[in-house]
């Protein structure tokens, strides 16, 4: 059996969207599973809208979920000779023509066709004519000279046995009259050329495949393996959007994502293996195959997504979450001033404090925000929730204990142990103590342990903010 080789060949017309992200993460894995090489090509025809900005961003999306590719970035636009030359080929067997229809002509037959309530076609009606009729005012396009009888069969990996009429497909365009290929042409002529044995794509490009297919045929080449995977839908079941979370990996890396944790939501939609939910990446690659991929969309839910995130932050090691909340800060809104508050001792707080704060947060973002406390300067700005819990007589309890935590030795189970004596000697619960000390620490209602806390911020932090909430 040959080597697999898969493609994901997006175009670089926008950021790397989910959908996107997926498709790659299947060719990948398909790729992986079955000792093959994944391909990255770049479908860059459209000039006008493809930008660099949008590549250097697909690429760096790739990077970040974890995604590589076997060999060099391929760029469609700059094989565009090599297109012409297979057109050229196809003329030379007889299936492809020129065709002088002007664009009046051509929406004459779109307006007739809408009239008699048919699909719009192209007619066909320079399809066997003689070279002496050809006009010389005009440079044409290179049609494909399609069956028209009979249908195209698709055996897709995913969605089975799939037949298109040929009455259906009309002759497509191959070349325009400035002689630049169509994306139909330079898709099989690379996907040919670059070895490609599988196609794994949306199934919005079935009908592509039909088209793509009467191309390979036309140049007697093999016609790849395809296989065509559900969209992915919102959680209303309509088409994803941007109000469902179509957005770019990056903004899902801005959100505060794990890669790897987003990696593992994406292989789940629309593929499974069981009913296992978390997958390390070397069980992705043993368990994947195209079987295993159902034929209806899949549908993003934003709360399954946070709730597998927080799962592997809870599972991540301290220093890695650590690595993981500097490598976003540049990212953030406010990421300057966020770097430049990191200092090597705030950065030594924060690994400190990481095991309490994990245990509350879903997202990196949701992590930096109950981690506000260690960054914030005195007086401590104090939320409103918590300024309620600041009562005169919580200010007195604070006032009362101030003199037994500046004795303690600072450990947590000696702060500790100083709480405890003092509700316990002035007869009060431990909260009416514990949950006011939180809101002078942390000017919040939550937060990590408060016992952790008053470590992590140190005794002289400690005892100034308590001082500045006491009576």
């Amino acid at each position: 059996m040959s080597e697999i080789v898969t493609r994901f060949a997006p175009s670089p017309t926008g950021f790397l969207h989910i959908g996107g992200a997926r498709t790659a993460l299947f060719n990948w894995l398909y790729a992986k599973a079955k000792g093959g090489r994944m391909l990255l090509r770049i479908e860059d025809t459209d000039r006008q809208r493809s930008t660099k900005e949008a590549i250097d961003a697909i690429l760096e999306g790739l990077s970040w979920i974890g995604i590589d590719w076997d060999g060099e970035v391929i760029y469609q636009f700059a094989r565009a000779e090599r297109h012409r030359a297979a057109v050229e080929e196809m003329l030379a067997r007889g299936n492809a023509y020129p065709c002088f229809a002007t664009p009046a002509e051509l929406d004459e037959m779109r307006e007739l066709a809408r009239k008699e309530g048919r699909p719009p076609r192209y007619d066909g009606r320079w399809r066997d004519r003689d070279p002496s009729e050809f006009p010389t005012d005009r440079k044409p396009v290179i049609r494909l000279k399609a069956p028209q009888d009979g249908v195209t069969v698709i055996e897709d990996m995913v969605q089975g046995t799939v037949t298109f009429p040929n009455k259906d497909l009309d002759d497509l365009v191959l070349l325009r009259s400035d002689g630049t290929p169509t994306y139909m042409l330079a898709v099989v002529v690379d996907d040919h050329d670059m070895g490609v044995t599988n196609i794994i794509r949306g199934d919005d490009h079935l009908t592509n495949a039909a088209r793509q297919t009467q191309i390979y045929r036309a140049l007697d080449w093999d016609v790849p393996a395809m296989a065509h995977i559900p969209l992915i839908h919102g959680p209303d079941g309509a088409k994803l959007s941007k109000r469902h979370g179509a957005l770019g990996v990056d903004a899902y890396r801005d959100l505060g994502y794990l890669p790897e944790a987003l990696r593992n939501y994406l292989v789940r939609l629309g593929w499974s293996h069981g009913d296992q939910e978390l997958f390390s990446t070397a069980e992705m690659i043993e368990y994947f195959d195209l079987d295993r991929v159902g034929r209806s969309a899949a549908r993003f839910d934003f709360q399954k997504l946070e709730n597998l995130n927080g799962q592997y932050m809870r599972a991540a090691s301290d220093t890695d979450l650590l690595a993981a909340v500097e490598a976003l800060m540049p990212h953030l809104p406010d990421g300057a001033a966020r770097v430049a508050r990191f200092t090597p001792e705030r950065r030594a707080q924060l690994l400190m404090a990481m095991p309490g704060l994990k245990e509350r947060a879903k997202t990196l973002i949701e992590l930096l925000d109950n981690a506000e406390f260690l960054f914030a300067e005195r007086p401590l700005p104090v939320e409103e929730k918590a300024a309620a819990l600041l009562t005169a007589e919580a200010r007195g309890h604070l006032t009362a204990l101030l003199p037994a935590l500046e004795a303690a030795n600072w450990t947590q189970e000696a702060t500790e142990a100083a709480v405890r004596a003092y509700a316990q000697e002035t007869g009060v619960k431990l909260g009416a103590v514990a949950q006011p000390l939180r809101a002078a620490l942390t000017g919040r209602t939550t937060s990590p342990p408060i016992f952790d806390v008053l470590i992590v911020l140190g005794r002289d932090e400690s005892l100034a903010r308590l001082r500045d909430q006491a009576a």
